[in-house]
Order: C-alpha cells, then sequence, then structure tokens
C-alpha cells in the first residue's frame, strides 16, 4: 500500500526502497542501504542523491563515510509548500509569456485569412455562438455592422434577430447599417433602434446575405435548398468591404438628403 502511495508522489521503485530503509533503519551509509534493498551500491548512491534533491533524505557529509537519514514523515508537508510555490512561479512565468508573446503577435503584418464552411443544419449553432465574438471585434475596430440582407434570412432565421437585438447583451454597444431588398420591409417584424436597414431597389439580383462586422466577412446564402454560410477573417479584406459599404451607402442616402 505505501509503495503505491510513493509511487503516486512520483517515487520510483529504487527510491522507494532506498527511503523505506533509510526510514525504518536510521541513518545508514550507501553499503547498508545496498545490502537491505538489494540494489547495487552505486545505484543506491545515485537513487539517494535524487531523494535528496526531493527532500525527503538528509546527507550527512559529518562522518568519515558518508551517510543518508530519512526525513521524518510529519515532513512531507513541506515538499506540497515547494509544489505549490513551483506552480505559482510558472503560473506567473506563463502569463509573462502570453503579454511578451502578443506583443509579436500585433507587430504582424498580415494574418493567413481564416475560412469557414458551415452547412445548414449548423448554421442556426453557428451563428449564437458567433455573435459575441462578431461584436468584440466591430467594438474592436471602432466600426459599425455593415452589408447587405436577403429578405429570405429574415424569414428563416428571425427568431435569431430578435435574441440578438434583445438578449445578446454585447449587442448594446452595436449599430447597424444593411441595405436590403424592397421585399424585406414586408416581413421587418420588429424595430430595433441602433439597426437600420435601407431598401433598396435596385438590389433585386442580391442572393446572399453579407455582413462585414469588425474583421469578419460572413455570407449566408438562405434563397436556395440547401443554406450554407461562410465565413472569412481577414483584416484587410474587411476593412476593404466596410469602406465600399460606407461610399454607397452615403451616395445612395446621406448625400441624397444634402440635395
Amino acid at each position: 500500500m505505501i509503495e503505491d502511495t510513493l509511487k503516486q508522489l512520483g517515487f520510483n521503485d529504487k527510491e522507494t526502497s532506498v527511503y523505506l530503509a533509510t526510514l525504518q533503519h536510521g541513518k545508514l551509509v550507501p553499503n547498508d542501504i545496498a545490502k537491505l534493498t538489494q540494489i547495487n551500491r552505486t545505484t543506491v548512491y545515485s537513487t539517494a542523491k535524487e531523494l535528496v534533491k526531493k527532500g525527503v533524505l538528509i546527507e550527512d557529509l559529518g562522518g568519515s563515510t558518508r551517510s543518508f537519514l530519512a526525513v521524518p514523515p510529519k515532513q512531507f508537508e513541506q515538499l506540497i509548500k515547494k509544489e505549490e510555490e513551483k506552480l505559482e512561479n510558472r503560473k506567473i512565468m506563463t502569463m509573462r509569456a502570453i503579454r511578451e508573446l502578443g506583443a509579436y503577435e500585433q507587430e504582424a503584418k498580415y494574418t493567413v485569412p481564416k475560412i469557414v464552411f458551415v452547412e445548414e443544419q449548423d448554421i442556426e449553432a453557428h451563428l449564437y455562438k458567433q455573435a459575441a465574438i462578431w461584436n468584440e471585434s466591430i467594438i474592436e475596430r471602432k466600426a459599425e455592422y455593415w452589408g447587405f440582407q436577403d429578405s429570405s434570412f429574415v424569414e428563416h432565421y428571425q427568431k435569431w434577430i430578435d435574441w440578438y437585438w434583445s438578449e445578446e447583451p454585447t449587442t448594446e454597444k452595436i449599430s447597424l447599417k444593411l441595405l436590403s431588398t424592397v421585399e424585406a420591409e414586408k416581413i421587418k417584424k420588429k424595430k430595433y433602434d441602433r439597426r437600420q436597414i435601407k431598401f433598396w431597389k435596385k438590389a433585386k439580383d442580391f442572393s446572399a446575405t453579407t455582413w462585414i462586422m469588425g474583421d469578419y466577412i460572413t455570407s449566408i446564402v438562405t434563397n436556395t435548398k440547401p443554406h450554407y454560410l461562410v465565413e472569412i477573417y481577414d483584416q484587410n479584406l474587411a476593412h476593404n468591404m466596410r469602406q465600399v459599404y460606407k461610399g454607397l451607402w452615403a451616395e445612395l442616402f446621406v448625400d441624397k438628403k444634402k440635395k
């Protein structure tokens, strides 16, 4: 039983034999330990030195021959404290490494675009899972939620739209500007203050909802079966598409008001 317990504490078989021999018989020289444990003297000495490092044996250099003495079991609690200190130091160094490595990551000139394809049965779960992530990226870029919304998306995912604007907490800081088809006005069931959808008659040939959300570009095809979603995570592509929609919005609606 004690052998199994010591093994759980990190002792190997030879270390267990050497420690138990010294604990039972008191201070011993390597030759005596070798006789008691049936382990050759050279191995006994190297094993005892490892146990000294672990803090469970004491090496006595005061006599004419080196000898070893077992640390009383009650002092094993000190071993736990040492391990806790090591773990705490490792935690501190890990957090420091994360901060310092983050600086290298931020200095990167570009990142490889990440592309995700989502099939119809997984789209709804993806929308709920990604909402806070998209919002975080929008806020980080100090941007708005831009794009185009196909009317068929509203038909199929009105429940998610209502959840996004009324229950997702990170949406409180989000404002949205989307172009859409005239038909979408007929099925726009609820109005949310931070959501602006302008109905563009010339957009009849658009066949996919496309959003630019911070560094994310997400397109969702819902007017044909099967539905599917394609998402690209790329800062440069998202920035350029956002500029296109901002310019189009200004040309169609803002500049028209000034005339």
